[in-house]
């Protein structure tokens, strides 16, 4: 039998918005548990260069998230090594339950799991991503300033990362393995009318091809669906935008989701469907996906945790 530990509010989840919670709570004197999960820092630390964090000019994904960690330990909060394989949240105190086999019960939950790119799957993608092969056109474009870059995909955020792209590329060649595409007829629209897009119709990708010293993409292979027949197209970056899959399989069942699993929350809030039990970052958000948005919202919840215990004390 592992031991259990009780705390006012657990945080789950260590990216930008489970950091930023635990650095508000802790100052707010709520000693705050921050259970770090499968993946310690989350997103962040398999990008390389961020360059649109504010007050960092350039910094290593890694590196960002070593300092938050840091900056949350000093605070008071205490950063926990585990990972959560359940939780009941149909009685208060929450408990979660560790793969450690420690237990932990809280007055308040903060949910910041994350959400994570869908991938294709294949080994070649694995070894090229962050070196040329991306699942984010926001963080990583601006890095194929010229060159030609290659998006997987067909629907809104597809075309959203390909008409993005144009701002930076010479050239962006959309696969889809469709022969129309599910975006928005608006989107579409921009898509067709961009000079400098081109859509290759009923196509798969079959690898991504690269370089072995330096590791760098240096294009891909892309199969026809029906006759089978490979084009080998060159770019300097891979974009795979096939959607996002939100984290929230220990919460299925107890809280309200949309989306496709999104955790849903009141309006200009951090609250679920249950009171004391607050979710915050790419949990929640299908839109924006940004880490700088991610800590924001991690913000609101520990602001919102706050209110909500002040709120029972009283």
């Amino acid at each position: 039998m592992g031991e259990t530990r009780h705390t006012k509010v657990l945080i789950i989840g260590s990216g930008p918005a489970g950091h930023t919670a635990a650095v508000y709570s802790a100052r707010a004197m709520l000693n705050p548990i921050l259970v770090q999960g499968i993946q310690p820092g989350g997103q962040l630390t398999i990008t390389t260069e961020v360059e649109n964090w504010p007050g960092e000019t350039q910094i290593q994904g890694p590196d960002l998230m070593v300092k938050m960690e840091e900056h949350a330990r000093a605070t008071g909060a205490e950063v926990i090594s585990d990972y959560i394989v359940s939780l009941d949240l149909s009685k208060r105190p929450f408990t979660a339950k560790g793969d450690s086999g420690t237990t932990y019960t809280a007055d308040a939950v903060i949910l910041a799991t994350g959400a994570q790119a869908r991938w294709l799957g294949l080994p070649s993608e694995e070894k090229f991503k962050g070196f040329g092969v991306s699942a984010c056109a926001t963080c990583d474009g601006f890095f194929y300033r010229g060159k030609e870059i290659v998006v997987v995909g067909g629907g809104n955020s597809a075309v959203e990362e390909a008409l993005f792209l144009t701002n930076f590329a010479s050239k962006v060649t959309l696969i889809h393995r469709r022969d129309s595409l599910r975006a928005e007829k608006i989107m579409q629209d921009r898509l067709f009318k961009n000079p400098k897009v081109e859509i290759l119709w009923n196509h798969g990708i079959d690898e991504v091809l690269g370089t072995e010293a330096p590791l760098g993409v240096t294009g891909v292979r892309a199969k026809h669906v029906e006759t089978g027949e490979i084009t080998e197209i060159p770019c300097a970056g891979f974009f795979v935008a096939i959607g996002h899959a939100p984290a929230s399989e220990l919460v299925k069942g107890q809280l309200d989701l949309h989306m496709g699993g999104y955790v849903k929350v009141a309006p200009g809030t951090t609250e679920t469907s249950v009171a004391g039990v607050f979710a915050a970052g790419d949990l929640i958000d299908p839109v924006y996906r940004q880490a700088v948005t991610s800590a924001g919202m991690g913000c609101m919840a520990a602001l919102d945790v706050e209110r909500f215990l002040q709120a029972e004390e009283a």
